[in-house]
């Protein structure tokens, strides 16, 4: 999803007692990853919620889709719109987007704890880590 898009959709919901209500709302759609796939290395490190991120291929031209588990409402919500924003991009694409710029235009982080901005980002790195492991193996 383009990034403007959801940032139009978010505004949407007016002021922020509404837009946590929502994150809480599609947190709760975020479903679980199968318990094979709950490892140290698909775990979010630096997070305080257990938040869990697998990455695979999906469709044509290298395309990856990244599916996820968290413990925590709101958490889960971010993950949730993250997920909407990477699915479906190659992993450069992946790696190289500019999470900043998402959060800036959801306004996000003036309405996050400071420990959550923390396990955010830890997230969106864990993003960039599973879709560097999706990269093709250059030759040479």
């Amino acid at each position: 999803m383009d990034i403007d898009q959801l940032a139009r959709n978010f505004e949407l919901l007016g002021d922020w007692d509404q837009r946590y209500q929502y994150l809480a709302d599609i947190g709760a759609k975020l479903g679980q990853i199968e318990p094979e796939h709950r490892t140290d290395a698909t775990k979010v490190h630096g997070c305080m919620s257990n938040v869990y991120i697998v990455a695979e291929p999906a469709g044509p031209a290298g395309r990856i889709r990244f599916r996820a588990e968290c413990d925590t409402a709101i958490i889960a919500g971010v993950i949730a719109i993250l997920l909407k924003v990477y699915n479906g991009r190659t992993a450069q694409e992946a790696i190289d987007l500019d999470a900043d710029e998402l959060f800036a235009k959801l306004d996000l982080f003036d309405h996050l704890s400071p420990t959550r901005h923390v396990g955010v980002y830890a997230i969106v790195e864990r993003m960039r880590a599973a879709a560097r492991d999706l990269l093709p193996a250059r030759e040479g």
